[in-house]
């Protein structure tokens, strides 16, 4: 498994829709997304570095997968 940190949007969405498939993204709370990265196996991003621009990044590519 490679190392995955925040600017590692694609890569999240894609692991985020592989460990979470009965999850619709769009409805998802940002808390909620923080946490589902922050607990990927693999992730090494320091917790506190995330932002909203980032998480909407992640967000947005995760509903692409998804569909």
């Amino acid at each position: 498994m490679n190392k995955i940190d925040w600017l590692d949007v694609f890569d999240i969405a894609i692991e985020l829709n592989e460990k979470y498939p009965e999850i619709d993204p769009q409805w998802i709370s940002f808390p909620d997304l923080h946490k589902k990265i922050c607990d990927l196996k693999g992730f090494i991003g320091d917790p506190n570095k995330s932002n909203e621009k980032i998480l909407e990044a992640i967000q947005g590519h995760w509903i692409e997968e998804y569909q």
